[in-house]
């Protein structure tokens, strides 16, 4: 692969985060709500649009509104579950996963539920606040998959998905407010950033502690940080390139910059 000149047709910026990622032994993906936007998922603070300018988080999707009125909980995240459930995952994903099949991306850590890096053929995916794979019984352990908890939300004359096996209210595999974040995948988490040569942090504004401080692990490690996202983060002045585009045309240019770079060596 050469190392100067700029490739015809490609998108600068692209064509740096491309040799980044060739030339790095250790990659990893921190991905957030902007990322799952193209696929028809608002993300949470987006003023108008952002699920939590029309909702407040701590009167649906907080533990203690889960443990005191599991009916209003429930009707918030029953809905949630269903159309998430339904969503497809789009390019950007894929771009991903694409990497990972070609040996030049190790993990995506995630802070999204939606379960579209999976879908899109990613492997090893940590998902640090949960997914909408199902829910448990918190009284004796019952798990209970997506299909099961849906069809139990829609059989219930309160709209409450309740355990099969003891009759408890059954709580959703996610983080949420007032949660702690699983320590299991914090840990792996922790880990792959320590390791990494370059971190590309993926439409996310990195605010939300402790996951924002995952790429200053890499940084500290001696590694570096790519910014792909609209928003402005902590984390821009010492990024090592800024995309600040659709995530769709972002990372799909880089795919094709990795191309052109591979043909050309």
């Amino acid at each position: 692969m050469p190392d100067a000149g700029a490739l015809e047709g490609i998108d600068p910026r692209h064509e740096r985060l491309a040799r980044l990622v060739l030339g790095a032994r250790s990659v990893v993906a921190l991905t957030g709500a902007g990322i799952s936007v193209p696929s028809g998922i608002p993300d949470f603070r987006t003023p108008a649009t952002g699920i939590w300018a029309n909702v407040d988080p701590m009167e649906v999707a907080h533990v203690d509104v889960w443990r005191r009125d599991p009916q209003r909980f429930w009707a918030f995240y029953g809905h949630r579950f269903a159309v998430l459930g339904e969503v497809e995952p789009n390019p950007a994903h894929a771009a991903l996963a694409e990497l990972e099949r070609r040996g030049a991306l190790d993990a995506v850590l995630t802070q999204n539920i939606d379960l579209l890096h999976e879908k899109a053929g990613s492997r090893e995916v940590v998902e640090l606040h949960g997914s909408i794979a199902g829910a448990h019984c918190p009284a004796c352990g019952h798990r209970a998959d997506l299909a099961e908890t849906l069809g139990l939300i829609e059989t219930a004359v309160d709209g409450v998905p309740r355990c099969t096996a003891c009759g408890g209210v059954l709580k959703p595999d996610v983080v949420l407010f007032g949660d702690m974040l699983p320590p299991v995948a914090v840990d792996r988490a922790e880990r792959f950033a320590a390791r990494a040569d370059l971190m590309l942090c993926i439409g996310s504004s990195l605010v939300v502690h402790p996951v924002a401080d995952l790429p200053l692990r890499t940084l500290r490690g001696g590694g570096q940080v790519a910014i792909v996202t609209t928003s402005e983060t902590p984390y821009d002045d010492v990024a090592a390139v800024r995309l600040d585009g659709d995530v769709v045309d972002e990372l799909t240019g880089v795919i094709a910059a990795i191309d052109r770079l591979r043909e050309s060596a």
